[in-house]
């Protein structure tokens, strides 16, 4: 976005919340994803010092008068507050990613209805909910769709060059997650479970997915591999273990078979069921309505579980086959690739209508 941005508005300047790939854009960064890669309620009161004083570097920059356009990205706990001030600011607002509102706390859209101008959702699904409830909505396809098409693959034969890999063997991508927390309780469990398959499987060859800005260090204490290209890994793969988040959707528009596993603490798990109000966890299940992938939670997450749910995906079974042919569905609902300049739109429509066509400060 931030790319599409520069293009349609010579001389804009960006400042927000982001990590290194904002930065190498010339996005000034408040605060990067280290802070800010929080999830969960007992993790978030922790970390809530924090989210005061840059709540209140974000309203001073705000009021100071220097900014045309805010583009909140999801992150909807901190997002929304800073939504509804720069609108009561006068700013107009783009919200970009909607948060998970058909997931709980249903109760946000009317944030969303009465403080952003436009909320550019990335899920079919979304449209009709928000409409419905007064929100303005512009559906603007998936980011994935573009980045998946900008990013050049290697060969398999240079994939596993690169990464010690033995091209004729199978390979079990294995992603545990970005932050912290994720691998605290992730890692041992996947990378067991690869072992566990390798075993019965000879050839078999688990790999890791190092997400940016995780240690490669604390991914080396298990002794399995470890590569940086996450893409490249998923295409060539036979199965993966995910953890749930995005990289489910990546899975699936990668066609590779997979299983879905999330862990986190006991007080998180137990709120969550009783305020969550999906049938799924994985997006690619929410996207599919169905559930395609099978989820892992909480306590199954141990590596006898995961070895058995990925077990039948990685030679011929009709589990396998009926995956694939799903997965292939999802990749159809989630639209064309365009989404970053679709978004570049929206903003250049709002600036546009709020301060004609001088754009030398616009942020």
């Amino acid at each position: 976005l931030a790319r599409a941005l520069k293009r349609r508005i010579p001389g804009v300047g960006l400042v927000g919340l982001g990590g290194p790939e904002m930065a190498r854009e010339g996005v000034r960064l408040l605060a990067g994803l280290d802070d800010l890669a929080v999830m969960g309620f007992a993790e978030v009161v922790r970390h809530l010092p924090f989210f005061v004083r840059l709540g209140g570097r974000v309203k001073d920059l705000i009021r100071s008068g220097g900014i045309d356009l805010v583009i909140p990205i999801d992150y909807p706990g901190f997002n929304l507050r800073m939504t509804r001030f720069a609108s009561k600011s006068g700013v107009p607002v783009l919200y970009y990613i909607s948060p998970q509102v058909w997931a709980w706390k249903e109760g946000r859209t009317s944030i969303l209805a009465r403080h952003a101008e436009t909320v550019a959702v990335i899920l079919p699904f979304e449209v009709q909910f928000l409409e419905s409830r007064g929100v303005t909505v512009d559906f603007v396809g998936h980011p994935l769709i573009e980045a998946l098409e900008e990013h050049e693959l290697p060969s398999r034969e240079e994939f596993c060059a690169r990464a010690g890999l033995d091209p004729q063997g199978d390979i079990l991508a294995l992603f545990p997650g970005s932050r912290g927390q994720e691998l605290d309780r992730h890692l041992d469990a996947f990378a067991e479970a690869g072992r566990l398959l390798a075993r019965d499987r000879p050839g078999l060859q688990p790999v890791l997915a190092q997400a940016g800005g995780v240690s490669l260090s604390r991914l080396k204490t298990v002794g399995l591999p470890v590569v940086g290209d996450g893409r490249s890994l998923l295409r060539h793969a036979r199965a993966a273990i995910v953890k749930s988040g995005t990289t489910t959707l990546e899975a699936a528009l990668a066609g590779v078979p997979f299983v879905v596993a999330y862990r986190t603490s006991p007080v998180t798990f137990s709120l969550a069921r009783r305020l969550v109000q999906v049938d799924h966890v994985a997006l690619a299940n929410l996207v599919a309505g169905d559930r395609v992938v099978p989820e892992l939670l909480q306590d199954d997450v141990n590596p006898t579980a995961l070895a058995e749910a990925v077990g039948p995906l990685l030679g011929d079974a009709p589990e396998r086959r009926s995956m694939l042919e799903k997965l292939a569905g999802i990749r159809a609902r989630l639209g064309e690739a365009g989404a970053s300049e679709n978004v570049a739109d929206l903003a250049l429509g709002l600036l546009e209508l709020e301060t004609g066509t001088d754009h030398g400060r616009t942020k």
